[in-house]
């Protein structure tokens, strides 16, 4: 390499910008890494990855969730031996206020990817919170191959995704019907589905929880179980997702209390499928 002193005044300019320039895409590129605010999607051969500054504001916000809900509210989790190890699988929850999915992210034994309604992104508190955790936008009530396919390749890649399957918040205080969506997924992934029930999440909850009465919550944590495959095409087929998907909320139903099964109250879980045929 030639000594500095022997380089043009002219020549040294351009190397100094050449190398500033190179300095400044990388510290850039490293930048929007961490305020990366959804988790990326990659085709499906390759291992799907959470960006490094995804991950470290789940690891910052976990502890300090804990806290709030340990400070605010009567808090009990159980059936935490049931969720799987090592492997990719569906969370299903009930869904009745904003308390369900921070509540379930505090507590759950790692980090599960999270899909949130693309409206959800632009509410004042809400979407801070779901771009903080880096959850994945997607179109209510419409078919998104781009968000399926990175759902699907989480479950490939041995990591757990959470979903709501009544599609968005009940405003009855119960169960209301499921949307196909979860069985749509589950005919592209099969891997079994964690019933995950919140009892006390309601939405007087906050309310109470802000002016210190420390109301009661509970989480209760179902025994995995797999969805039947889904056979047939056509009308045949689609009709086959919506029955894994209220197989699903029966599940969830049965961790219920009475007052809160909704639609799926008096569904034995014995002959589940020919129980629902009725309910089709």
């Amino acid at each position: 390499m030639m000594p500095l002193c022997l380089i043009p005044i002219k020549n040294r300019k351009k190397r100094y910008w050449k190398r500033s320039s190179v300095w400044w895409r990388k510290t850039r590129s490293s930048l929007l890494s961490f305020m990366d605010t959804t988790t990326q999607h990659k085709p499906q051969t390759e291992k799907y990855k959470v960006p490094f500054g995804v991950r470290l504001r789940r690891l910052i916000g976990r502890p300090v969730f804990r806290f709030i809900f340990w400070l605010l509210a009567d808090l009990r989790v159980t059936g935490l031996e049931n969720v799987p190890v090592d492997t990719g699988y569906i969370l299903a929850y009930n869904h009745l206020s904003l308390v369900e999915p921070p509540l379930i992210l505090a507590y759950w034994p790692e980090h599960p990817e999270a899909i949130a309604g693309d409206d959800v992104f632009y509410r004042p508190m809400q979407g801070a919170l779901v771009r903080y955790y880096g959850a994945l936008p997607v179109h209510r009530g419409r078919y998104d191959r781009t968000v399926i396919d990175t759902m699907v390749q989480i479950l490939e890649s041995e990591r757990p995704v959470m979903i709501a399957p009544e599609g968005g918040r009940s405003s009855t205080g119960a169960l209301i019907r499921a949307l196909p969506g979860v069985g749509y997924l589950m005919d592209q992934a099969h891997v079994p589905v964690v019933p995950v029930a919140v009892i006390g999440g309601d939405k007087n909850f906050l309310r109470r929880a802000f002016t210190f009465q420390r109301p009661k919550i509970e989480v209760r944590i179902g025994e995995p179980f797999a969805l039947p495959p889904i056979e047939g095409r056509g009308a045949e087929r689609r009709a086959a997702r919506q029955r894994n998907a209220d197989i699903v909320m029966v599940h969830l139903a049965h961790l219920l209390p009475e007052e809160m099964q909704g639609e799926y109250a008096g569904i034995p879980l014995e002959n589940l499928e020919a129980s629902l045929d009725g309910f089709m």
